[in-house]
């Protein structure tokens, strides 16, 4: 075949790849909204694992609900006719406490859906093989921190999900994060007849925030220290012999967030000390900072402006979260690109709105044509995936020579 012919049957593909979500928009739609209107915490999943799993198990996906001993995780596996790549594509599905979607997770999970069942529908030869990963608790309970922990994502040559946003994005970072909890220990008595008996927690706690605020002159500009006060004692005249604290620790990179939460233990410690009180620090799961992959983000960018979308630049600096997906892409080359769905800021009510709004919609049916047409080009291109696992084992490469751990 020639390279006119080669390129003319590829074009035919993806509009075929576009005619399948298009058939199938009012079903993701359904889907989208359902989820939306039912919002479920991290690891609560259930309705929406079922609602996504559904159309994948009709359309003749093998569906394994439950792996990496997480009850409301997925895998969904096409095996085409020949050998080739493993593509992932990624689907979160949980809600934020009090706000519900206000990430628009309901559009991610039904996105991946729906490009998975259009590829099958328009490549039904496709070599290869291709996933459907549903990933929990993306929301602070890092999911896909334990699905990569039980080997999920190897052996996958690249993963990919999308997620919305105000402005079509490929190359958006992000800041690795771990979640401390602060325990402070003092003695009960009486604020006023007694206080000379007691050793307030409280006051450790404050004197730690303090602390904390102390430091952010002698860290980097990307550093974010942020948290809130779950426990403040039982009543005014009662010196709380228990107080507790929830604290974010962002920073560039894992390394970073290691050096940075070891001024920030140090300042608690010393703060509880000051006072006779105690602290005892819990850190719960490590997200890792994101590792776009330039390569598979181009593909992506080249698909969303072939559907007639304008791709922005991220910002210079700022404006950046976290998230679980930093650490898939530890173990394979990911992406994780961003579709318009309106003006909102993510975790507000009017973005919670936003994601069931038309414009979700619209930016629903837009993600899943963009993710099949990107799996599309690298199960069809050899030369495009191999450059994308290039890039990453190049990456994988720096990295561990410049890990301090390296003998």
């Amino acid at each position: 075949m020639n390279i006119h012919m080669h390129n003319q049957k590829q074009s035919e593909t993806k509009l075929a790849i576009q005619q399948a979500v298009d058939v199938r928009d009012a079903q993701l739609r359904e889907i989208a909204l359902h989820i939306h209107a039912n919002p479920e915490l991290g690891f609560t999943e259930h309705k929406a694992v079922q609602w996504l799993t559904a159309p994948l198990k009709e359309a003749g996906f093998d569906v394994e609900v439950g792996i990496a001993g997480l009850d409301t995780a997925f895998r969904a596996t096409w095996v085409g006719k020949e050998d080739g790549p493993t593509i992932a594509l990624i689907g979160e599905y949980d809600a934020l406490p009090e706000l519900g979607h206000a990430c628009g997770h309901n559009l991610i999970g039904t996105a991946a859906v729906g490009a998975a069942l259009a590829l099958k529908e328009a490549c039904p030869d496709l070599p290869g093989k291709l996933l459907v990963l549903g990933t929990p608790a993306e929301e602070g309970g890092g999911g896909k921190i334990y699905m990569c922990e039980a080997g999920v994502f190897d052996g996958v040559d690249a993963a990919m999900m999308c997620h919305p946003r105000s402005k079509n994005m490929v190359l958006r970072g992000g800041l690795a994060r771990v979640l401390v909890t602060f325990r402070f220990h003092g003695k009960q008595a009486h604020a006023s007849a007694n206080p000379e008996q007691g050793v307030s927690a409280l006051d450790a706690m404050i004197n730690s925030f303090v602390a904390i605020n102390s430091l952010r002159q002698f860290v980097k500009q990307d550093v974010r220290i942020h948290g809130i006060i779950t426990k403040g004692g039982e009543a005014p005249n009662i010196v709380p012999a228990y107080c507790e604290a929830k604290l974010y620790i962002r920073a560039a990179t894992v390394e970073e967030v290691y050096a940075v939460k070891e001024k920030v233990y140090a300042a608690v410690r010393h703060s509880s000390e000051a006072v006779g009180a105690s602290c005892e620090i819990v850190e719960g799961l490590t997200y890792a900072e994101r590792n776009n992959n330039k390569a598979m983000a181009n593909l992506f960018k080249d698909n969303l402006e072939a559907l007639g979308l304008v791709v922005e630049e991220p910002p210079p600096s700022g404006g950046l979260g976290s998230s679980d997906i930093g650490n898939v892409g530890q173990i394979t080359a990911t992406i994780h690109p961003y579709v318009r769905i309106g003006d909102a800021v993510p975790h507000t009510p009017q973005f919670r709105e936003a994601a069931a709004s038309e414009g979700g919609m619209v930016g629903l049916n837009q993600a899943a044509k963009a993710l099949a047409m990107t799996a599309y080009d690298l199960y069809a291109n050899p030369a495009l995936m191999q450059a994308v696992r290039d890039e990453f084992e190049q990456w994988k490469a720096a990295k561990e020579a410049a890990s301090p751990s390296r003998a």
